[in-house]
């Protein structure tokens, strides 16, 4: 890993943003790429799917819709080990996300003026679980289980179809099972995005795959140059780069730790960021270590690798933890660990960051699958003004205004002359039809 070495320099948060590493994300670029695949869903829908499906994913499926049977037989099929996981981590995430309900509650501004607050679920969503260089069944719960906490009526999953089965992975359908879900896509990629946008007919199997309100999920560089493209006609979570881990961690923590965390990162894949920010050299030198130990005998070793030793990972050295902060904060990690001798403190100063994982017993892996937060996090800096995937995500706010005569008579002086300062007389004139006395 590259060191950077910012001991006795104060820089501010623009020259931060300058000097820490960063993966390169060119969704600009990749969106010349994706903008023929979308049009080509939206003007040819279920017979541009199988085509690209062919062209990608080296199979044409005989169905886009997963049928129930398949289904069935991947949740009858799932290992009891993995069912019982499965069903903590349901357990737990549906926990953590009913208390991100809001409270809809009425505001009495005057005698006879409520202001109520009301939250709607949407209408419909479109779930998008990726299929590369791993299966995640656990993309499956972070998405499906926050829309029906909020009460989604409609909700559909895509993932990329196999090549020996046409159909996705069977832990993707097993989990769709486990959680109820039966709309099911064998669908991957920038077109399965175009496809929950645009919705599509196919005409071999009868099946009819209406738009979505809301499109949600990770992938890669060329999913987040669709949602990019699609965004406007309906909403998304957001364009979401390469996995990202910072550890802030002193000369109190664990370096086999944070070795073994750094490499739990880089093993998602070559463009995976893993930074450590510390004041100590010794641990420093420790973790870098052990990583090197790590990687040589890990299972994804060569993409681990690649990813540690890119410009994206690097160690930061610092005077200080106040420093480190400082650096972390700029940075807004996906995931950020801390591990230092008063982790829960500084926890606690931090603004930037996706989610926040405290001391030496709360891994970033534990949250990929059963701490009951949600996995789907801000990548790239955007935690500086992006949250995390969750309920609110799902839900639209809609103020329901019921005032009587007298409340509006009260305020229809003030009203006219607003609407007259603003040259907009025919705003007053609407509440001088119903209060007459309301003078200009």
């Amino acid at each position: 890993m590259i060191r950077i070495d910012l001991r006795g320099r104060t820089l501010g948060r623009r020259e931060l943003h300058d000097v820490l590493p960063r993966a390169e994300l060119d969704v600009e670029h990749a969106t010349a790429t994706v903008a023929p695949i979308v049009a080509d869903v939206r003007g040819r829908g279920a017979a541009a799917l199988r085509d690209l499906a062919e062209r990608f994913d080296g199979v044409r499926p005989a169905h886009l819709r997963v049928p129930p049977a398949a289904l069935a037989q991947a949740a009858d099929e799932l290992q009891p080990a993995i069912r019982d996981a499965l069903a903590e981590a349901i357990r737990r995430v549906r926990a953590v996300h009913a208390s991100q309900l809001p409270w809809g509650g009425t505001v009495a501004v005057a005698p006879g003026a409520r202001v109520r607050q009301r939250y709607v679920p949407v209408r419909r969503v479109g779930l998008y679980v990726p299929g590369g260089l791993a299966v995640y069944p656990s993309s499956v719960v972070m998405n499906v289980v926050p829309a029906q906490v909020a009460g989604v009526g409609s909700l559909a999953v895509a993932s990329p179809p196999q090549r020996d089965t046409g159909l996705p992975h069977p832990l993707v359908l097993a989990t769709c099972a486990l959680l109820g879900v039966d709309e099911v896509y064998a669908v991957g990629g920038a077109q399965a995005v175009a496809a929950f946008a645009y919705g599509f007919a196919d005409d071999e199997d009868g099946v009819v795959c209406e738009p979505v309100d809301v499109i949600t999920g990770p992938g890669n560089v060329y999913v987040a140059a669709a949602k990019r493209l699609v965004r406007g006609l309906v909403g998304i979570d957001a364009e979401a780069g390469p996995t990202e881990i910072a550890i802030l961690a002193d000369d109190t923590a664990d370096p086999d730790h944070v070795a073994a965390d750094l490499v739990s990162q880089a093993e998602h894949d070559p463009l995976a960021a893993a930074v450590l920010v510390t004041p100590s050299t010794a641990l420093a030198d420790a973790v870098e270590e052990r990583v090197e130990a790590r990687v040589a005998v890990t299972a994804n070793s060569a993409r681990a690798a690649t990813a540690l030793a890119g410009t994206q990972s690097a160690v930061v050295l610092v005077d200080d933890l106040d420093a480190g902060l400082a650096v972390v904060d700029a940075y807004g990690a996906e995931h950020l660990e801390i591990q230092t001798a008063d982790a829960a403190a500084r926890a606690e100063q931090v603004s930037c960051a996706g989610a926040i994982f405290v001391g030496p017993y709360s891994p970033v892996s534990l949250g990929d699958y059963l701490a009951g937060s949600n996995h789907v996090l801000p990548t790239g800096g955007s935690a500086r003004y992006a949250s995390g995937l969750g309920v609110h995500a799902f839900l639209r706010s809609v103020q329901v205004i019921d005032y009587d005569e007298p409340a509006l008579a009260a305020v229809a002086e003030q009203v006219v002359a607003l609407a007259d300062a603003e040259r907009l007389p025919a705003h007053g004139e609407a509440v001088r039809a119903r209060v007459p006395e309301a003078s200009s």
